[in-house]
This record gives structure tokens, C-alpha cells and sequence, in this order.
């Protein structure tokens, strides 16, 4: 982990509450949205990978009714920023897994699963919405008896789901897709800290493109935890590379987005199995029927 890319911080203006719109409006539009405190007030960090179209942020916050507070840009040179700028989340604990940051000395003994994550800008921790629904999704398919040994996680981010499968699943192998090769980097050192570089390869992908993809195809699960338009893009290719009776989750859009994804994957014989959200946010389990 030695060279990383730029990066664009924008830094909002100190609000005196939280505001929930505005809240799921930025993760919506950034890569990773982070709060400091700031005193009383809390401040909301977005971070990109590419300079921000100033005018895009502001149409789609007039377009959905959000007062943006004011903002400052900062660039961000690659200079290893990742590891200056990990995100030292709280601890997640769900019903099989318990989910900590490198960033903490004590690990609780319990039960759970245990998931230690390297997360920075641009990655997943869990802690986002979208994380935690689609890892609620692996345990109601793992709990109801389904066993997979060959798994997809499509822009896999810090590799979380493929890390959480394959320690569900401790005979199964994945791959695991970024295109951002910085993701690479960090999926690749969750999985060697977690002692699970031996079920998980991690490639550097836009989509399906990389051949090595299609070549370890089909699958019996695929993550693809991104947005709705990629999701729409690649239903083809992500339903093509599961084998018949194969799941997919997928998760990353809204309510107004769901009836989009699910009659475009009903079209590459999808059904959906369940559909859990938390607000606004939704993800779907899905089963290959043809």
C-alpha cells in the first residue's frame, strides 16, 4: 500500500443538528460521507476521487429540495492520503458478525464472527446503510441453509462482503472486483489481516471487464452493493455469470430506484426473494430461476 491517487475533500459547514436529508443526500452523491464534531455542531466530510462538477452537486441538491450549507474543496495529493485519512469508525455488531476498525486495542470476547476492517476514504466500513442490509441479507441466506463456495463481490470497496461470506462460509472462495485501484489495495490487506488471502483474490475491474471475472464464472453468489445506474448497466453480464438457482444481493439505491432494478433483473430471469430497507435505502436478495 504504498502509492495511492488523489482525492477532493469538500467540507460543509457546521450544522447545529443533524439533518437526516441532507445526510443520505451526500452519501448518495460522494463516495464516503464522514461527521466530525466540531464543539456542539457536527460537520459532514465528502470525499471523491475525481475534482467535484460544483454544478451537478448543486442541481441535484435543488432537484430534491436539500439547502446545502456552505462548502470549501480541498485536493488531496497522492501521498498515501489513505492511511492519513482512515476512518476510525465504532465498533458493528450484528447478528453473526462483530465488525472493528484496525484503530481499536481491545476486541470483546464473544460469540460473533470477527471482522477487522482497514477503512479510508472510499471504502466501506459496514457502517453505511447499504452495507448493513446486504449483510443482513447474507445471514437470512445463510440461516435458512443455503451453503456457496464460489462468490462475486462487485465493487467490493474494502472487500467487506466477501470477507463476511467467507468467514460465514469457511469453505468458500471469492472474488473480489474494484475499479478503483486503491479499493484493490485496502480489499487486499483486510483479507491478509483477516487471515483469509487464501479464499479471497482481489482484481482491479471496471464491471466485468477483466476476463478473469467471466473466467472464474458462474457463481453461486454475487454482491454488488454500488448504485442503480451501474446496477442497471451490468444486469446482463452480473445475471449471465450465475449459475441456475445462483443469489444475488444488490443493493446501493433508493425507493424511487427500486421498481427500475427490479423489472430490469426480472428481464435476465430474476426473481426477488426479499427486499429489506433502512429509510430510504434498499437492498434485494435475488434468485437466478432461468
Amino acid at each position: 500500500m504504498e502509492k495511492f491517487g488523489n482525492c477532493w475533500m469538500v467540507v460543509f459547514e457546521p450544522q447545529t443538528a443533524e439533518d437526516e436529508r441532507l445526510s443520505d443526500f451526500l452519501e448518495y452523491f460522494f463516495e464516503v460521507v464522514c461527521v466530525n464534531y466540531v464543539g456542539d455542531k457536527l460537520q459532514y466530510v465528502g470525499y471523491i476521487s475525481k475534482r467535484l462538477d460544483e454544478n451537478h452537486l448543486n442541481e441535484a441538491a435543488k432537484i430534491r429540495n436539500i439547502a446545502l450549507p456552505k462548502y470549501e474543496q480541498k485536493f488531496l495529493p497522492a501521498e498515501n492520503w489513505l492511511k492519513k485519512n482512515v476512518i476510525k469508525f465504532p465498533p458493528l455488531e450484528t447478528e453473526d458478525f462483530y465488525i472493528y476498525g484496525t484503530h481499536e486495542s481491545v476486541v470483546p470476547e464473544n460469540d460473533k464472527l470477527k471482522l477487522m476492517i482497514y477503512a479510508a476514504t472510499a471504502f466501506g466500513s459496514g457502517q453505511h446503510k447499504t452495507t448493513q442490509l446486504c449483510l443482513k441479507l447474507l445471514a437470512y441466506l445463510y440461516h435458512n441453509g443455503t451453503r456457496v463456495k464460489n462468490i462475486l463481490d462487485m465493487g467490493c470497496g474494502s472487500g467487506i462482503l466477501a470477507l463476511a461470506a467467507c468467514k460465514i462460509w469457511d469453505d468458500a472462495n471469492a472474488l473480489a472486483a474494484d475499479i478503483d485501484d486503491e479499493a484493490v489495495a485496502v480489499a487486499l490487506g483486510n483479507a491478509k489481516n483477516n487471515n483469509l488471502e487464501n479464499q479471497i483474490h482481489v482484481l482491479q475491474s471496471n464491471g466485468f471487464e477483466n476476463s478473469k471475472i467471466t473466467e472464474s464464472a458462474p457463481y453461486q453468489l454475487i454482491f454488488a452493493n454500488i448504485l442503480a445506474r451501474p446496477l442497471i448497466d451490468m444486469a446482463a453480464n452480473l445475471c449471465n455469470s450465475l449459475e441456475k438457482k445462483g443469489f444475488a444481493i444488490l443493493s446501493g439505491f433508493i425507493e424511487e430506484q427500486l421498481s427500475w432494478i427490479q423489472n430490469e433483473y426480472e428481464l435476465h430471469g430474476m426473481k426477488i426473494l426479499k427486499i429489506l430497507n433502512d429509510e430510504n435505502w434498499y437492498a434485494i436478495l435475488l434468485e437466478k430461476t432461468k
